[in-house]
């Protein structure tokens, strides 16, 4: 028999416990280095990725000044980039650094280049016009300011974190205002992975170092992963982590395995191979090089917890419940449009968001005009949107069908297991909403379904994104 006093003392009990959790995130500053991975097909430097580091008590005043955080505040990703407006380094906050947004409830679930594009200039006129102000005709400008907006939607991101101070942070932040914030990029010498280096070793001395054999003397994004992963394993006192920032569900290419500079050139076939048959020494020395650095040998995803603003880190979903997840997807979908072929379904929302224009609703969440016939439906995609009313459900059951297609796919982790069954019960919702699918809720003979039966306790974590669920700007 229930207590009619126990929900009380539950709900009591769950509101202490997550306000020692954030106090305890607000007593425990973080550098956190970003290891992105490479987009595009620019040549084998290109596959070297990008870096950045993410400060949890270090704030973005401006994007050109810093400051302590607030209580509260969720710190900033400061990075250098060639080409946006003459400096050496910008400031963006978290959530807009990965998503162009500003809260967790304004996150599109899946999209394409339109809505990419759309998002980040939206957020480059409202934040960012000191560093990439409107063309003279009023568009937005050229140059690479895009890529201090919205990354999730390019690329999958590993997160290696270590403890700092509030006394090296203030120090942090003094040196860096101080200095002349003045671009001298260059590709060897002066790049985003020599200011990550600068920024970690500032706190912790001779931390990172470049390979003068792997990397040619180029300071790269994945050996200063490979290092930092070193270095806190020597130093186990200081609190880490590691976290992968999977890229955003959408039509939009798939980023790639981040490589240093010997194994890109190696695993690059249009370079390595005509050169290794030009000049079969040069192509042993090449494999000798890879093989005796073990540039290889480094996993970024090893032992990488999946982030998500929506909760806390969680281990990625397994091999085995991926596949029974596809399998009961499959069946599920096949049972409410029998008259629709799988491929021709997966496609289905990517085609509506083609010939859709991205809005935003009355709350300032991602959206989509949509026009059927002579009628225009505003359709939400965000975590926020998706089922206000008004939404029609067709719409939401194929974008949420595209989204846990995405979700389910091999390779670097995309989703934990808790991601895959909230967003299971988000397209049974949208299946319950259309009277012609039938028996969506539980078609196992009383038994549970998939999401039902796989969920597991969140495992602890000292990463202060933890912050991040109920941040409102």
């Amino acid at each position: 028999m229930r207590l009619p006093f126990t929900g009380g003392i539950q709900r009591l009990l769950r509101t202490l416990a997550v306000l020692v959790a954030f106090s305890a995130a607000l007593a425990h500053a973080s550098a956190t280095l970003l290891l992105e991975e490479p987009y595009g097909k620019l040549g084998f430097f290109a596959a070297t990725g990008h870096a950045a580091v993410y400060l949890s008590d270090v704030c973005a005043e401006t994007p050109l000044v810093l400051r302590p955080c607030a209580p509260g505040e969720l710190g900033a990703v400061v990075s250098r980039y060639d080409g946006v407006g003459g400096y050496d380094w910008i400031a963006v906050p978290l959530l807009p650094y990965l998503y162009a947004v500003d809260r967790p409830d304004e996150i599109p679930l899946f999209v394409d280049a339109k809505m990419v594009e759309f998002l980040r200039d939206q957020y480059r006129r409202n934040h960012l016009e000191i560093v990439a102000p409107d063309s003279r005709d009023g568009a937005a400008p050229g140059g690479n300011w895009y890529e201090l907006v919205g990354t999730a939607y390019d690329r999958t991101t590993y997160a290696f974190e270590i403890e700092t101070s509030p006394a090296q942070d203030k120090a942090l932040i003094r040196k860096l205002n101080s200095a002349p914030n003045q671009s001298h990029f260059r590709t060897v010498s002066r790049n985003c992975a020599d200011f990550v280096k600068d920024v970690i070793n500032f706190y912790y001395p001779r931390a990172l170092h470049r390979s003068l054999i792997a990397d040619l003397g180029m300071t790269t994004p994945k050996q200063m992963a490979k290092t930092f992963v070193k270095f806190s394993a020597r130093h186990p006192r200081f609190e880490s982590s590691r976290f992968v920032i999977p890229q955003v569900p959408g039509s939009p290419p798939r980023s790639t395995a981040v490589h240093g500079v010997v194994e890109s050139f190696l695993k690059s076939k249009k370079y390595f191979v005509p050169s290794a048959v030009a000049s079969p020494i040069f192509g042993g020395c090449v494999l000798a090089v890879y093989e005796g650095t073990g540039a290889g040998r480094f996993a970024p995803a090893k032992d990488a917890l999946v982030f998500s603003p929506q909760r806390d880190p969680e281990p990625p979903l397994g091999a085995e419940d991926r596949r029974s997840y596809e399998i009961e997807l499959n069946h599920l979908l096949a049972r409410a449009t029998p008259e629709v072929k799988g491929a021709r379904l997966e496609k289905a929302w990517e085609r509506v968001q083609a010939n859709a224009l991205p809005e935003f609703d009355a709350e300032g969440r991602p959206a989509l005009q949509i026009r059927t016939g002579d009628q225009t439906t505003s359709v939400g995609i965000a975590a926020g949107n998706v089922f206000v009313k008004g939404t029609q459900s067709p719409f939401a059951q194929q974008l949420l069908e595209a989204r846990l297609r995405e979700e389910l796919r091999r390779g670097t982790p995309k989703a934990s297991e808790s991601d895959v069954a909230r967003d299971w019960k988000r397209l049974q919702q949208a299946l319950d909403d259309d009277n012609d699918a039938p028996d969506k809720d539980n078609d196992n003979d009383g038994e549970p379904t998939v999401a039902q039966s796989r969920q597991r306790p969140v495992a602890p974590v000292t990463w202060p994104l933890d912050r991040i669920a109920s941040y409102r700007p």
